[in-house]
């Protein structure tokens, strides 16, 4: 009976041996699932940060665009008011060539009204003259007659 206990024992034994070399088997499994979820959650991350990077490529050009447009814009608006500015300074000269033209206009008329008034006591002075010599002449036929 002896020999079967240690029959048994040894049975057992094995037994153990056995649940023990799978125990590591599947400690040893346990430990590669893990390894590979952990890989499987890295793996999504980078599909992830791929998926947002093949994203900013296809937004780059656009947004290269938009900048361009943007710059074009600045451009435009700049243009304007510099455009604006030349325009206000275009009405101003017109309006000083008009003043000029108006005070251009004035002493003319200006110089022939002193030309006029030159005129006038010239002919102020001839008549008073032709007075005279129309008193002269009466005085003078005057005394003839005597």
């Amino acid at each position: 009976m002896h020999c079967n206990t240690l029959q048994h024992t040894a049975t057992h034994c094995n037994m153990l041996q056995h649940a023990a070399t799978q125990c590591s088997t599947l400690q040893h499994n346990a430990t590669c699932c893990n390894t590979l979820q952990h890989t499987a959650t890295y793996c999504r991350i980078l599909q992830h940060a791929a998926t947002h990077c093949n994203t900013l490529h296809h937004t780059a050009p656009q947004c290269n665009m938009l900048q361009y447009t943007a710059t074009h814009c600045n451009t435009l608006q700049h243009t304007a008011k510099h455009c604006n500015t030349l325009q206000h300074t275009a009405a101003r000269c017109n309006t000083m060539q008009h003043t000029s033209a108006q005070c251009s206009t004035m002493q003319h008329t200006a110089t022939c009204c002193k030309t006029m008034h030159h005129t006038e006591a010239h002919c102020n002075t001839l008549q008073h003259t032709a007075a005279h010599c129309n008193t002269m002449q009466h005085t003078v036929t005057h005394f003839s007659t005597m």
